[in-house]
């Protein structure tokens, strides 16, 4: 019997992690890998068009499935184009294993053919990072590596030279528990016990939440509903947060509308729960205490100065706190905050109105809107970034079952497409949806092709307004004109048709809802590529050069005039709850 390759010992611990799929483009130095893939009945190979594609897709499955996955690129140029997704997965907190496969050890420090040194590329968008130089170690690092990814929530990255894969290995490795599920953390009595005092002293208490809160909604609730506080978001707690939420006062940042800036300036108290929100132009500076609770120590306070530091899970911690802290009676600033959050959302929302159905090219914020109507109740949209992230953040409407997924965080072009077929793999039978920019979409074009080659049913609507969006409002921002933003005008549906995919192109706004229709109820892949329009940039006409500036926008204005959609009525339907005298 032949002794087992380390290849085969790599395949086998991912297997036994849990990993189903590794995405890549198979080459040289990772053949000996991909053969074991072929010769093992527990995990399959997704051979991808780019590299970029394979990190962006693992990155998206581990996002919704909240396991492990995996991708891998071979020596050189190949394992290089994975640092792209890489940095996207890290940075979304993701837990994926990288393989960057590697020449000949004996040729490591010779400038040898398509060498690099990927044991020091990739350390910055990783947990871990390192070569196995010899096939016994392999075993130990690949199980550290795991465990990094899952404990740590992020990238690690094992580099294996081609030759030590395919070396036999010298015996089986022993088969060490390996840990894929993360604890939850909770905070200590003294931390619980000062933050508790801190709410109870407070008058006016406000919630901002993120990414952090997922899986506590209902504990937000309950302690919104204990100290009658209003509940802002950042983008990407939008999806956890807004839902069946009595409180909500919008989103705050560079996409935010709403009363959320006022909430979070106006109060004496503001927590931040579960959030890294970035930008600091936003959150209050003086005048308001505030409170971070996050699960990962190292966000403590690098954004805002804190008055207190809370290291636990969102959940864990409030359901130590809500029965700590003394029921509020007084609903005079949630009450306010409603109010202005619904008269802000009515204020923008004629862009959206007027004129919709008959403006040629295309208001892109109908398209989105549209879109929301006739996707299912649990959909998953990946999108672009870009304008396809306003249009998202104003327009999908969160349901808890239904699920964003885009770059929120590192910011890449190109996300949507590839993001789409890690999320199709993991559930073929569940809708996926790609809000995909003409600039996004093009530039990873070719993994559009992966999804026929598959039969991924992931259907991808193309916002085409022949231009670079959110690069032309950013060069208006600063007073530049527009220069080198400009595309040619592609029909990318006939793009579709050739590959052979469903394809059609809209071009007026009546057309749009039946081809959105019949692009989401065909049986296989899908391109509906609408025409919209380029000027769809309008800005809010009282915002000085000062406010937009670098992006610096105050007193909760919008940083595009685009309307909100159907949370209009959301903000209507939570003025009920405001008592009548």
């Amino acid at each position: 019997m032949a002794r087992q390759t380390v290849a085969e010992q790599f395949v086998e611990t991912l297997v036994r992690s849990g990993v189903r799929r590794l995405y890549g483009v198979v080459g040289d130095s990772l053949n000996p890998v991909v053969d074991a893939i072929r010769r093992n009945s527990e995990i399959d190979w997704v051979q991808v068009r780019h590299e970029e594609t394979a990190a962006f897709a693992a990155g998206a499955e581990a996002q919704l499935s909240g396991r492990i996955t995996a991708c891998a690129g071979s020596c050189g140029p190949g394992n290089l184009h994975l640092i792209n997704g890489l940095y996207d997965a890290h940075r979304s907190m993701a837990p994926v294993l990288a393989l960057a496969s590697h020449i000949p050890s004996s040729e490591i420090g010779s400038g040898f053919f398509q060498e690099t040194h990927p044991d020091q590329l990739f350390r910055e968008c990783s947990h871990y990072c390192e070569l196995v130089s010899n096939k016994r170690q392999m075993p130990r690092v690949l199980q550290t590596a795991i465990q990094h990814a899952v404990g740590r929530q992020g990238v690690s990255v094992v580099v294996l030279p081609g030759d030590i894969a395919a070396e036999s290995a010298t015996e089986s490795p022993e088969e060490h528990a390996i840990v894929t599920v993360r604890p939850t953390v909770r905070p200590g009595d003294a931390e619980i016990d000062a933050l508790a005092r801190m709410i109870d002293e407070a008058e006016r208490v406000t919630l901002f939440c993120g990414s952090g809160t997922a899986g506590a909604h209902r504990e937000v609730m309950e302690f919104a509903e204990r100290v009658k506080s209003p509940v802002g978001h950042a983008l990407r707690g939008k999806e956890w947060i807004q839902y069946d939420n009595p409180y909500d006062v919008g989103m705050s940042g560079l996409l935010g509308y709403g009363a959320a800036y006022e909430a979070t300036h106006e109060c004496d108290l503001l927590l931040l729960l579960g959030t890294d929100f970035p930008y600091t132009a936003f959150l209050p500076q003086r005048n308001v205490r505030t409170v971070q609770v996050d699960v990962r120590p190292e966000h403590l306070g690098r954004r805002s100065k804190l008055d207190l530091a809370v290291w636990g899970d969102v959940r864990e911690t409030l359901r130590c706190l809500t029965p700590r802290v003394r029921p509020k009676t007084d609903r005079r600033f949630l009450d306010r905050m409603l109010k202005r959050h619904a008269d802000m959302l009515e204020g923008v929302v004629k862009a959206y109105t007027r004129n919709v159905e008959k403006h040629t090219p295309i208001h892109p914020e109908y398209v989105a809107s549209v879109l929301d109507e006739v996707a299912a109740d649990d959909a998953v949209f990946t999108v672009d970034t870009g304008m396809c992230n306003v249009w998202a953040a104003r327009y999908l409407t969160p349901n808890g079952r239904r699920r964003v997924i885009g770059s929120f965080t590192h910011g890449s072009m190109a996300n949507a497409v590839p993001q789409a077929i890690g999320v199709q793999l993991l559930d073929r039978g569940r809708q996926v949806i790609s809000m995909s920019g003409d600039g996004g979409f093009a530039m990873l074009m070719g993994d559009f092709l992966t999804l026929v080659q598959y039969g991924l049913p992931v259907k991808v609507v193309v916002f085409n307004n022949s231009s670079l969006g959110m690069v032309e409002l950013e060069m208006m921002v600063d007073g530049m004109p527009a220069y080198g933003t400009g595309l040619r005008k592609t029909d990318f549906a006939a793009i579709a048709r050739a590959a052979g995919a469903h394809g059609v192109r809209v071009e007026k706004p009546k057309q749009l809802r039946d081809a959105l229709r019949e692009g989401l109820a065909h049986q296989g892949p899908a391109l509906i590529d609408v025409v919209t329009d380029p000027g769809a940039l309008s800005m809010p006409p009282k915002v000085t050069r000062e406010q937009l500036s670098g992006f610096a926008l105050s007193a909760g204005k919008t940083v595009l005039d685009g309307g909100v959609g159907r949370m209009v009525q959301l903000a209507r339907s939570n003025l009920r709850h405001i008592p009548r005298p």
